[in-house]
């Protein structure tokens, strides 16, 4: 009952957060409409037990801002592909908002929380999946990760879920986040999202731009189509 209960605050906070900003100014982005998507819980999805014998290859993202293609690295993240297929064929991206924008440092547009909170990810009869291993991570690399990388976001060794982040511009990150995909069509539009800004709450209830925060421009996953 308390897990449920922190849930739904989480929630109604994050549903209060997501209207306009009441202190930036900059344009929306043109080809973007409008975001009718809102907080809600995780739906309930089994988590997979073995890798599939078809790995995808691509996936679409449906946004109001148009679509984003990503294609995968297939064998090289073999239990990420098997859970975000999953997840993407049931339904679990459908009408979510992207909660997290950065744009110093470190450049990426984050998703995948249908609480949009940052704090959720997939379940299954009120209990969270185990953690995703860690795949393909960069290590090694000059540019960890590049622009129009699809990486997964954690909250430590093997803790991946459902949340995943777009790079939008070259980021020099930890290779602590598994890589699984690349976007070949759509890259400019995320682009266009980052240049209207992020913002955080202050002191005085209105909010302000910040390098961290929400993203001025809502962004709402429709669906996700998976081949």
């Amino acid at each position: 009952m308390k897990r449920t209960l922190v849930i739904a605050t989480a929630i109604a906070l994050a549903a209060s957060l997501m209207p306009t900003v009441s202190a930036a100014t900059k344009e929306p982005v043109k080809k973007c409409t409008k975001a009718n998507s809102k907080p809600h819980v995780s739906p309930s999805i089994a988590q997979p037990k073995t890798i599939a014998k078809v790995l995808p290859k691509t996936f679409t993202f449906i946004t109001n801002c148009g679509n984003i293609v990503v294609e995968t690295v297939g064998d090289k993240a073999p239990q990420t592909l098997t859970a975000l297929a999953t997840l993407a064929s049931k339904g679990f991206y459908n009408s979510t908002l992207c909660h997290r924008l950065t744009t110093q440092g470190l450049y990426v547009l984050q998703c995948g929380d249908p609480t949009a909170t940052g704090t959720s990810g997939p379940v299954y009869n009120r209990k969270p999946w185990a953690g995703i291993p860690d795949e393909n991570l960069p290590v090694g690399e000059t540019i960890t990760y590049p622009a129009g990388t699809l990486a997964m976001a954690n909250s430590g060794r093997n803790t991946n879920g459902s949340q995943i982040f777009f790079v939008y511009q070259d980021s020099a990150l930890n290779p602590y986040y598994t890589v699984w995909g690349r976007v070949t069509s759509g890259l400019e539009t995320l682009k266009a999202i980052a240049g209207a800004g992020a913002a955080k709450q202050g002191q005085d209830g209105k909010y302000y731009y910040n390098g961290d925060g929400f993203p001025i421009q809502s962004v709402e996953i429709r669906r996700v189509i998976v081949r």
